[in-house]
């Protein structure tokens, strides 16, 4: 007998193809591809004619507006903007980059640690560092001393 593998295996009509299961899975996604632009279409609003607004629906738009107009606080605002300008006006900062402005800040602030930082503080972290180190050997001689022990 022929064997055949199990995917060989029936008649000729049985049989699909790489090529025309290709066509088949391109022809599935043109169809789905087609409906969701259709959707899409669908959903976006017909302004030229298909829905008109009728004169309720326009004066409840144009309340709405009006609405909304009136509660910002257009006085509030206004006196922001003053408050801005004569701070600014007053240290003359609005000449300058808020970039600019947070260099020099930080360039003031390490000017200051570096002055902060004088011979007391240099000396103690020397004598911190000379404790640390003769830990250390101290350390080191007594893992020597246990391991000499140990071989002995």
């Amino acid at each position: 007998m022929d064997a055949q593998p199990h995917w060989r295996a029936g008649t000729a009509a049985s049989r699909i193809s790489y090529k025309n299961a290709t066509i088949a899975v391109c022809a599935f996604n043109f169809l789905l591809a087609a409906f969701f632009l259709h959707s899409y279409f669908l959903s976006w609003p017909r302004i030229a004619g298909g829905d008109q607004f009728d004169s309720a629906q326009l004066r409840y738009i144009w309340e709405s507006e009006e609405l909304r107009r009136a509660m910002e606080p257009v006085d509030l605002i206004r006196r922001v903007k003053e408050i801005e300008q004569e701070a600014y006006g007053e240290h003359g900062m609005a000449a300058q980059d808020p970039k600019q402005t947070a260099a020099v800040d930080l360039s003031n602030r390490l000017k200051d640690l570096r002055a902060g930082n004088d011979g007391s503080s240099q000396k103690a972290l020397e004598e911190w560092r000379k404790r640390k180190m003769e830990r250390a050997r101290q350390r080191a001689i007594e893992k020597n001393g246990t391991s000499s022990a140990k071989t002995r």
